[in-house]
């Protein structure tokens, strides 16, 4: 018999599992945010600062006392968390590096293919020369190591020698040891990555057993392929594979969409149905998430869980964007109710609100206008700026 888990239930166990059911007020420690991290699997990293950086944001979302140097301690300091690729860069428990080992080895075959269409034979020129380089000197950022004359243009433009730490970083002999102004800073893996990390040697079956049981765990349920995708370590197949043969330790269950339909085969550890009731709903205050949070990255179980359809339009052409450059997803409780367009501006000390949109059937009631402008104060006040400022039109 396969169990149907409604609309509801699923909404408030993904919550829980993606640590926003947690009372958002509660002091958390740096080992505590080690723990939150640890808990969600991951944060995701980006360049860009609308309003705060992507993973301050997500951390943010989830405990409004978060600190910033608690994290900077984590990373640069205790070497207790490290930062490396799932599908995107990400901020990872340091406990993880023996698995992410595998994905090292995979890297070295697929980039050195890769990069070679890309920049063309002889790419990794620079390789020995920026190897020794960091051996002998230690940590080193690419603007350091630029060659005289190179000018830079993003990613696509790379100076041969940021090629090679970057392929380094990519493949598991160079690591990030900090970032300054966001800039990269590398160095050898063994003197960033504490040794008690890096051991022990896990087999390619432990590895594949660890990235799907423990993405299904963070999950709460899900397909093969959503399994794959979480940490996007494996291909989707290796976790059909997984599934298959662990059936005796999983049971399935249905998924009520959003939006009606036909509900969608899952798979599920077997507590789940029996702690179900254990998980707490979602507190009922308005939120501002990062269009990076790891809650809506899976942006089709995004809209089937919370009818809420969600892209960046960061690349889309401004006449034909929807919405905005950068806007922010929106949650009240346990439902995605809209998004908001602002910037943070940093010399005028204000975070300007430029538009609201709720989703269809969502009211702009009193009560809920005043929910989130006090988080917009609380994100304000987070970011550093001393006002939020509401643009004219604001409410459309």
């Amino acid at each position: 018999m396969t169990n149907l888990i409604s609309n509801s239930d699923a909404r408030r166990i993904f919550l829980a599992k993606q640590g926003l059911s947690a009372p958002p007020n509660k002091a958390l420690t740096k080992a505590g945010l080690l723990e939150l991290i640890h808990e969600l699997g991951f944060v995701q990293v980006d360049s860009i600062q609308t309003v705060e950086r992507a993973h301050h944001q997500i951390l943010f979302s989830r405990n409004q006392t978060y600190k910033r140097e608690h994290l900077t301690a984590l990373l640069e300091k205790d070497g207790s968390l490290f930062e490396h690729w799932t599908h995107d860069a990400s901020i990872l428990p340091s406990a993880f590096f023996r698995y992410w080992k595998h994905k090292f080895r995979h890297e070295e075959g697929v980039i050195g293919e890769r990069w070679r269409k890309w920049q063309g034979e002889g790419f990794e020129h620079a390789f020995d020369e920026t190897f020794e380089r960091v051996t002998r000197d230690g940590a080193i950022m690419a603007r350091e190591i630029k060659a005289d004359g190179h000018v830079s243009g993003g990613w696509w433009n790379w100076h041969p020698n940021k090629t090679a730490l970057e392929y380094f970083w990519r493949t598991g002999k160079f690591a990030i040891a900090g970032r300054s102004n966001f800039q990269k800073i590398y160095d050898l893996v063994e003197r960033v990555i504490p040794p008690e990390f890096h051991e022990p040697e896990v087999t390619y079956e432990e590895f594949v057993d660890w990235a799907c049981r423990s993405a299904l765990t963070r999950l709460g349920f899900a397909t093969h392929g959503e399994i794959a995708a979480f940490w996007d370590l494996l291909p989707p197949d290796e976790a059909k594979a997984w599934v298959n043969a662990h059936r005796d330790e999983l049971i399935e269950v249905l998924i009520e969409p959003a939006l009606g339909g036909k509900p969608r085969p899952s798979w599920a550890v077997p507590d789940l149905l029996t702690s179900m009731q254990d998980y707490p709903g979602a507190p009922p205050r308005v939120r501002v998430l990062s269009p990076f949070d790891p809650m809506i990255r899976d942006r089709n179980r995004t809209e089937r869980l919370f009818g809420f359809f969600y892209r960046i339009e960061v690349f889309v052409p401004e006449p034909k964007r929807e919405y905005g450059y950068y806007v922010f997803p929106l949650l009240e409780g346990d439902k995605l109710i809209g998004r908001i367009d602002m910037k943070a501006d940093r010399k005028g000390g204000s975070l300007d609100v430029k538009r609201l949109w709720l989703e269809p059937g969502v009211r702009p009631s009193a009560g809920r206008i005043e929910k989130l402008l006090a988080e917009l104060d609380r994100l304000a006040k987070f970011t550093g700026v001393e006002q939020v400022v509401l643009m004219d039109g604001w409410q459309g």
